[in-house]
């Protein structure tokens, strides 16, 4: 895998001539941020050696190297999924390449079912901590030292710096955000009932499908973290059963109170 790693970062760097502060993971129907950034280099990942297809409505699968918030800036648009049949190595395999590219902060974003029943389509939510109901760890397996340790400590997996500057950013622009637990889950079915119901006992606010597996292994090669969960459909919904295209919606629709989060964060760092 380091070969594979080292080569995509090579090929990557020799195409741009970029050596990125910051890395950021787009979710479903949240690539507007795209249309914030002084885009250098769009590369679709077909074109990256060793990239996997990103398979799902929502996400474009670019990869996209520019400048935001006035810092140098490497953003997926568009992520690959456990449920479309990656393992979790492959599903993380770009965070790994974004800190051999030089990458030392990662944002994530992602389009969640809202858990907690204070909750309103259309929140953000900053992620404060998450739970791993993935079948596996990205990081079972023969160590990458290089990367990281065999053990990487994670009783402060969200930055707090980041998210109290979030907060403030949020509160200055009345936008109305939520802090919370993230559960992240295989996938592809929306929760049962039930399934929900357990969600709450176990502590989390929002739930979906993606991030944990990418910020374990941002945890382990060192990066800092911060995300936003962004609350396209709710656990009860009053409208009937939840769909791919209506996450889609919502997303799209709330997207914009992210970028400006996420873009003068970044500017503040």
């Amino acid at each position: 895998m380091m070969q594979q790693l080292k080569e995509t970062a090579d090929f990557l760097k020799n195409k741009t001539g970029y050596a990125p502060e910051i890395g950021i993971v787009l979710g479903s129907g949240l690539g507007g941020l795209v249309d914030e950034i002084d885009v250098d280099h769009r590369i679709p990942y077909k074109d990256v050696p060793n990239f996997m297809s990103s398979t799902v409505e929502g996400h474009s699968g670019n990869l996209i190297f520019g400048s935001l918030g006035g810092k140098k800036i490497m953003a997926m648009q568009g992520r690959f999924h456990y449920y479309e049949g990656y393992d979790l190595h492959k599903v993380t395999f770009p965070i790994r390449v974004m800190h051999l590219m030089g990458v030392r902060t990662l944002f994530v974003s992602n389009a969640a079912g809202g858990l907690n029943k204070a909750f309103e389509v259309g929140d953000l939510m900053i992620i404060r901590d998450h739970i791993n109901n993935f079948p596996e760890n990205p990081l079972r397996g023969p160590n990458l030292d290089e990367l990281g340790p065999r053990f990487p400590e994670m009783s402060e997996t969200y930055c707090p710096e980041l998210i109290g500057k979030a907060k403030k950013i949020a509160a200055d622009n009345k936008i109305k955000f939520q802090t919370g637990v993230y559960i992240g889950s295989p996938g592809p079915t929306l929760e049962t009932p039930a399934e929900y119901k357990m969600f709450r006992i176990l502590g989390a606010d929002s739930t979906g499908m993606s991030t944990v597996p990418e910020v374990i292994v941002a945890r382990h090669a060192g990066m800092k973290c911060f995300g936003i969960s962004v609350i396209t459909n709710l656990a009860e919904p009053v409208d009937g059963p939840t769909s791919h295209e209506e996450v889609q919606k919502q997303g799209a629709a709330a997207s914009s109170k992210m970028t400006l989060v996420f873009k003068e964060l970044i500017r503040q760092m």
